[in-house]
C-alpha cells in the first residue's frame, strides 16, 4: 500500500516494530521488517520464527526517507527484504554493533550511537535530533549473548526556539533501572511507541510483556502510547489485549491508541 504525502505530523503502523514517522519535512522508518505472512525470519542466536501477519507496505511503497532508526540487528527488525531493497546510502541510525555489520554489507550511511549520543538532521530552520536512550534485551548473563539494543527519542523542532515534539521508541527492552533517566532528560514525551510482545526464549523475557509495558508508561508518563511489536511472530507470547486490559485495570492516564496495520495517527503539531 503506497504511503501518500500527508499534511502534518503523523505515525503510520506497518507491522512488527516497523513504523513510518513524519515530523515536518522529515520522514523516519523504524525497524524495517517486510517479510510476508508465513515466511520464516531468523532472529539470531539460532532462533527462527514464522511471521503470522502481513505488513501494510513494502519498501517500494515508502516515500523518500530522511533516515532509518534501527533498535538492533535481529531479523524481525531488519530483514532480508530490507537488506535487498532499501537504498544503500540511506542514513541508518543504530547501535555500533549494527552499524558495523550493515556497513560491511554495503550500507554506506550507517551511524552507530552510544547511549545518550545524538545525530541531528536539518532542513532549513527545522531540525530532527535523534538521541540513543537506554535499552536492554534482557536481564542477567544472557544479555551478554545478545546484540546491543537502543531506544530512541526523536525530537523535532520547527524552528530553533520552538517547543519540540518528542517521540520515544522503546526498542526491544525489558524494564530496568536505567530507563528512569529517560524521564529525567525528557520530562515531556508526546508519544511513546512501545515494543511489547513478551518475547520469551527458554522462559527468559526478551521484550516487555503487558505488565512491564504499563510499568514503563507509568514511569515515563508520555501523553500518548501506541503499542507495537506484539503478535507478529510465534515467539511473542503476550498478546496486545493483555496490555490494553492492564492499562484499563491500572487506570493509566496516558491515551493509548491501538493502530491496525496501515493506520495513521496524526500528532499534535510542534509549537
Amino acid at each position: 500500500m503506497p504511503f501518500e504525502e500527508t499534511a502534518g505530523d503523523s505515525v503510520s503502523f506497518i507491522g512488527t516494530a516497523t513504523t513510518l514517522i513524519r515530523l515536518g519535512g522529515f520522514t523516519v522508518l523504524t525497524d524495517p521488517n517486510f517479510m510476508h505472512q508465513g515466511q520464516w525470519s531468523y532472529f539470531g542466536q539460532g532462533l527462527f520464527s514464522r511471521r503470522r501477519t502481513e505488513p501494510a507496505a513494502q519498501p517500494a511503497d515508502l516515500p523518500p526517507l530522511t533516515a532509518v532508526v534501527l533498535s538492533h540487528l535481529h531479523g524481525d527488525h531488519f530483514d532480508r527484504v530490507a537488506r535487498r531493497e532499501l537504498d544503500r546510502d540511506v542514513p541508518i541510525v543504530t547501535t555500533g554493533h549494527a552499524a558495523a555489520k550493515l556497513g560491511r554489507g554495503g550500507f554506506t550511511g550507517c551511524v552507530g550511537l552510544r547511549t545518550w549520543a545524538e545525530e541531528t538532521f536539518s532542513a532549513g530552520d527545522a531540525t530532527l535530533r535523534v538521541t540513543a536512550v537506554p535499552a536492554r534485551h534482557t536481564a542477567g548473563p544472557l544479555n551478554r549473548l545478545l546484540p546491543e539494543v537502543m531506544g530512541t527519542v526523536l525530537e523535532y523542532r520547527r524552528t530553533a526556539d520552538a517547543t519540540p515534539l518528542r517521540v520515544y521508541v522503546s526498542g526491544d527492552t525489558v524494564l530496568h533501572g536505567d530507563l528512569a533517566e529517560i524521564g529525567l532528560r525528557f520530562p515531556t514525551l508526546d508519544l511513546a511507541l512501545l515494543h511489547l510482545g513478551g518475547t520469551r526464549v527458554l522462559g527468559v523475557l526478551l521484550s516487555m510483556d503487558h505488565k512491564q509495558g504499563v510499568d514503563l508508561v507509568e514511569l515515563l508518563r508520555p501523553d500518548r502510547v501506541v503499542p507495537i511489536h506484539y503478535d507478529d511472530y510465534g515467539l511473542f507470547r503476550s498478546p496486545v489485549s493483555n496490555f490494553l486490559t492492564e492499562v484499563r485495570d491500572r487506570r493509566t492516564t496516558a491515551e493509548v491508541r491501538l493502530l491496525h496495520r496501515g493506520d495513521t495517527l496524526p500528532l499534535a503539531p510542534a509549537r
